[in-house]
């Protein structure tokens, strides 16, 4: 080695400890803790609230309209065994396909 290189290899060394120096602050920096504003969490829970409610009623209406639908017992009997299916899918397909029981097995069938 040359007397010259111990002052380059001086200056990389310097450059390279500043560089990992500053990598090391970014990861060290703290951050001030924020306190959460507790009427804007009471107003996120509310809304949750009212839109779990409002699925909730949402589907209520959906099963009181399913259950409303006029449904041959013969047909829920002929899809259940025919596509080998319980009871209780076969009846919930044809009411969701209005007692079509062309539609409901067709849809079945996809």
């Amino acid at each position: 080695m040359e007397a010259g290189d111990d002052g380059v290899e001086s200056l990389v060394d310097s450059k390279d400890m500043q560089q990992q120096s500053k990598a090391f602050d970014k990861l060290t920096d703290r951050v001030e803790d924020r306190q959460l504003d507790s009427t804007r969490v009471q107003e996120a829970m509310a809304s949750i609230a009212a839109s779990a409610e409002a699925d909730w009623n949402a589907m209520m209406l959906r099963e009181k309209e399913l259950a409303a639908v006029k449904i041959n017992a013969a047909d829920v009997d002929i899809i259940a065994n025919e596509l080998e299916l319980d009871k209780k899918v076969a009846e919930r397909t044809l009411r969701e396909h209005k007692g079509d029981a062309v539609a409901a097995i067709r849809y079945l069938l996809r």
